[in-house]
């Protein structure tokens, strides 16, 4: 798979060596350079483009900006993706925050910039895997909904990364953040930016319930329960008031 590129950066050194490392790279095709994102934005209209190596500190429009204009026009939904290259690590947060695929600090080699370009290679081939055809189902199972998966896809650190239904033990919700408890790997939560409501409506309710404003949890990782509180391995999760309705109908099935 080649993936279409173009490079925006005010300095022409930076410029060139990016540009360098895209015609380097087999699976890179560059359609394109620019030194101000106005000329970039202006290009974006009349070409596809499947990644974005951009600058954050330019004059007239800021590579961040310039991010903001493609998420709110749905240029860069799902295929135009960005990987920021910047002299600045203060930004990283913001760049998460626009959905960027990944961060160079300059200045960076292009062993760096390799692993960077691999990642908008894999995310490319996720998007264009085709859906698995499903097995005839077993009498002995269960149906499952039309379209429904066994496993989420979540962002974390400027990837998309699977995790399996079966492995998550819980979910704790920290504002803006959500930490992924798995069986895999209990010590070692993932991190994702992402809300609590988004991953409650992407999980299935047959396996999963919201019992707190904080908290997700796998009704098959449950190991005890009380009125107020489910027990799964060594941590105690409080059953909130709101949720207390739905989590006494789990419980009946219970006794």
């Amino acid at each position: 798979m080649t993936l279409t590129c173009i490079a925006v950066d005010d300095e022409p050194l930076a410029l060139g060596l990016v540009c360098a490392f895209i015609e380097k790279t087999p699976f890179l095709k560059l359609i394109g350079r620019y030194s101000s994102a106005v000329e970039a934005l202006q290009g974006l209209l009349y070409q596809q483009v499947d990644v974005i190596f951009l600058d954050i500190q330019m004059p007239d429009l800021t590579g961040l900006e310039l991010a903001r204009v493609l998420e709110r026009t749905g240029r860069g939904a799902h295929t135009t993706r960005i990987i920021f290259t910047t002299a600045f690590d203060r930004f990283a947060l913001d760049g998460f925050r626009v959905d960027a695929l990944d961060y160079l600090l300059k200045p960076f080699n292009y062993e760096e910039f390799l692993r960077a370009a691999s990642k908008a290679r894999h995310y490319a081939e996720l998007l264009h895997r085709p859906e698995p055809r499903p097995a005839a189902p077993s009498p002995e199972l269960v149906a499952l909904p039309a379209g429904a998966e066994d496993y989420l896809f979540l962002k974390i650190e400027y990837q998309l990364v699977r995790i399996a239904h079966n492995d998550i033990l819980y979910i704790e919700g920290l504002k803006d953040y959500v930490k992924v408890y798995r069986q895999s790997d209990p010590d070692k939560p993932l991190l994702s930016l992402t809300s609590l409501k988004a991953l409650e409506e992407k999980l299935p309710n047959r396996q999963f319930m919201r019992i707190h404003r904080s908290f997700i949890v796998a009704l098959n990782r449950i190991d005890a329960v009380t009125r107020n509180s489910v027990q799964i391995g060594p941590t105690t999760i409080p059953v909130s008031d709101q949720y207390k309705d739905g989590f006494s109908q789990f419980i009946s099935r219970w006794l």
